[in-house]
């Protein structure tokens, strides 16, 4: 597949301009981007111009599929044919671009994964693997724990700030979590609910991003491990699920990583269907 169909660009309103409808015509398998591109867009300090590497990928005008690269170096890609990733990987060795990992469906993943591998001789690895699952009929819990889900507050920040820098340690991501860099991490552009037991103490909580194109995602969903077992997980994704579908949202979405069954069939049983397996690959 010629590499020059590949259309590079440092530009964001740019990129939005001419990928933007492509992105918004399959919310659920482009929700990452939509997402990503929203917060760069609209959050003050969110993007540095000139840091990101947009790409996209035009046949007779159309545009087929898209990425983005970050300074962090790693990849974002949306659904790719093989050819297409060879030719992308090539395309960017060529220009003397270097990648930390990608990120993609697991096809598109594991086929640029091995094209970068095969022209670099990096050792790709899996980090994780993750499913894409999209809210069908919302079901509510059963047995349903009582209490209530309730936006967290502005006093609450703390608590909040907590409970992500825990979050993000048992999802093993390396991250600072403090009031000094909480608006430059992926937590700050969300909202929060706090599922509350009846003497109003905090159990657990979902953040949920921005709408974009009628698309709502869950993340995190998030519950301390002391307090665990007793559906407190599932009542805070149902409140929220169901907050986003009173404000609009046709498509909710959330990714979970798929080698913990748990938290899958809890998903599953209040109405969470699976979309796509996708997985995230260091480069070493």
């Amino acid at each position: 597949m010629p590499s020059d169909q590949w259309h590079l660009t440092h530009d964001l309103d740019d990129f939005h301009l001419r990928a933007g409808g492509f992105l918004r015509s399959r919310p659920v398998l482009h929700n990452t981007p939509l997402t990503t591109l929203e917060k760069w867009r609209n959050q003050p300090g969110a993007y540095a111009p000139g840091t990101v590497l947009f790409g996209r990928l035009e046949s007779d005008g159309e545009v087929q599929a898209v990425f983005y690269r970050p300074s962090s170096n790693r990849l974002t890609l949306t659904p790719l044919a093989p050819g297409h990733a060879d030719a992308l990987a090539g395309r960017l060795l060529a220009l003397g671009h270097t990648l930390a990992g990608v990120t993609a469906d697991h096809d598109t993943a594991a086929t640029f994964a091995g094209a970068w591998a095969r022209r670099t001789g990096a050792a790709p690895a899996v980090r994780v693997r993750m499913q894409l699952y999209r809210l069908g009929a919302l079901t509510p819990p059963d047995p349903h724990p009582e209490g209530r889900g309730r936006l967290v507050g502005a006093d609450e920040h703390e608590h909040l700030m907590r409970w992500c820098r825990e979050f993000a340690a048992d999802v093993g991501e390396e991250i600072t979590i403090d009031a000094a860099t909480w608006a430059g991490t992926r937590f700050a552009e969300k909202r929060y609910t706090f599922w509350e037991t009846p003497d109003g103490t905090p159990v657990s909580m979902a953040g949920v991003n921005p709408m974009v194109a009628r698309m709502v995602r869950l993340d995190p969903v998030y519950t301390p491990a002391r307090l665990r077992g007793h559906g407190y997980g599932a009542a805070v994704t149902a409140e929220v699920s169901r907050a986003a579908l009173a404000a609009g949202a046709t498509e909710v979405v959330l990714y979970t990583n798929a080698a913990n069954p748990t938290s899958n069939a809890l998903y599953r049983r209040l109405g969470y269907e699976r979309v796509a397996d996708w997985a995230v690959y260091d480069f070493a």
